[in-house]
């Protein structure tokens, strides 16, 4: 018998930084990649070229991101440059003039041919094969789902509509059709993100495109309605309280989108909001939190707030505070306001000073976790859905989340008695314990 000797696919070391939507990216250049026969790699090891995909949100994550590079053209030297800090391509240039090449933030054609002339493939029919899903960067139960790119907003402390364009909706027959390979390759829960959810097909006029024999318009309500029948969960990010948002309670009430809300409010201080050049509708977004809770008891709404943004005031802070008091949001993240180069704020006037800044962060966090602590403790004795993220066999417990906890930015729930049950199930259990974070249960 003739020994056929294949041939050695060229390897790519991928490092990936920043938000789920650049791990999105990561993983449809690594999708692209190995459909031309590339290996991929975790890091430099054997690589024969290094991809960095960057972020350039804020001066924080662009040293991050500078980090990265010198780090790669230290272990390696051969590297090409992607993401949204490509958009300074002089700069990373500048300081690593060694880089193959830099490209932008969702140029998938141009950081695959970067890559093409640094390490050409080599092509084979018994190395091309790719799962139809398409690879992945998270574990095989959950899976990121883009549906835009950019935004239309011009918020003065945020650089995004620079970095990644305005408002590019996807087809919703190419969500859907992507959302649907995922669930057959074993996706259990699908968390739709972008820069603007609530916004999503605007630009497309919400037109319809025909799906399953049915047409499907470009809108949220419609979109994630169709989602909701694929038998996953379906978790949405980056939602805008827009007034049609009240129009996806419903589907909550029916079981069709999980009960659970990510809304970036930022603040609550009128004032301050003006400044952001945010919506300022505080109270009737009050309102509609209560309204939204009578549909749906066990809504969970998460957000996120900037502090010391310039000119906010002691009372401004104190005013979100009473906001945070009254609205009891079930998570809240908080970011002290960083100057990022090419945002309006950046050159406001009364910028606050970064010691009044920390003080003012670690207030907001207390009366966060203290928030937190009182409402999952009111869960305790519930019998509630878990999904399982990890088991360990030594200590026969487990880690999941439930249905009001997303992936990494959330709390979890521990598990005792469970290693008999694996990455992805679904179980039910009951809450005997928490504290300010996480929930601990026994499966039941």
């Amino acid at each position: 018998m003739k020994t056929v000797t294949l041939p050695k696919a060229p390897r790519v070391g991928l490092v990936s930084l920043g938000c789920p939507k650049a791990l999105v990216d990561s993983e449809r250049i690594m999708t692209k990649l190995r459909s031309d026969g590339y290996d991929m790699s975790p890091d430099y090891a054997g690589a024969d070229v290094v991809l960095v995909n960057t972020c350039g949100f804020l001066d924080s994550a662009k040293a991050e991101s500078l980090e990265a590079i010198g780090e790669a053209i230290a272990e390696h030297g051969r590297v090409v440059v992607t993401g949204c800090m490509g958009k300074e391509a002089d700069v990373i240039r500048e300081r690593f003039p060694a880089v193959l090449a830099v490209t932008g933030p969702h140029q998938y054609e141009e950081v695959v041919a970067a890559v093409h002339d640094a390490a050409p493939p080599v092509a084979s029919p018994f190395t091309d094969l790719v799962p139809e899903s398409g690879l992945k960067l998270t574990p095989r139960h959950y899976s990121y789902l883009k549906i835009s790119e950019g935004c239309n907003h011009r918020c003065a402390f945020c650089i995004i509509p620079h970095l990644r364009g305005d408002l590019q909706s996807r087809r919703p027959d190419a969500i859907l059709r992507e959302a649907e390979k995922l669930v057959e390759a074993g996706t259990k829960e699908l968390l739709v993100i972008s820069q603007d959810t609530s916004a999503y097909g605007l630009d497309l006029k919400h037109a319809a495109w025909p799906w399953k024999g049915r047409d499907v318009r470009a809108h949220m309500t419609d979109l994630v309605r169709e989602l909701g029948q694929l038998g996953a969960w379906v978790r949405l990010h980056y939602v805008y309280p827009y007034p049609h948002v009240d129009s996806a309670i419903p589907l909550m009430a029916e079981g069709l989108l999980l009960p659970y809300l990510d809304i970036p409010f930022q603040h609550a201080s009128p004032k301050v909001l003006k400044a952001m050049k945010r919506p300022a509708n505080e109270a009737k977004v009050l309102q509609r939190l209560r309204d939204w809770r009578e549909q749906v008891p066990d809504l969970a709404v998460r957000s996120s707030f900037v502090v010391g943004f310039p000119g906010e005031t002691e009372e401004d802070f104190e005013y979100l505070l009473g906001w945070l008091e009254e609205a009891q949001l079930d998570r809240v993240g908080a970011f002290k306001f960083e100057p990022v180069e090419g945002a309006a704020a950046t050159s406001m006037p009364d910028q606050v000073p970064e010691e009044l800044k920390q003080e003012r962060f670690e207030r907001i966090m207390d009366l966060s976790a203290r928030i937190s602590a009182a409402k999952l403790a009111a869960k305790v004795g519930r019998t509630i859905d878990v999904l399982i993220d990890a088991v360990d066999p030594q200590t026969g417990g487990a880690t999941g989340r439930s249905k009001a906890d997303a992936p990494e930015i959330d709390g979890e729930v521990h598990l005792r008695d469970a290693g008999h049950f694996a990455s992805g199930d679904i179980v039910s259990a009951k809450v005997e314990d928490s504290d300010a974070h996480d929930l601990y249960a026994v499966p039941v």
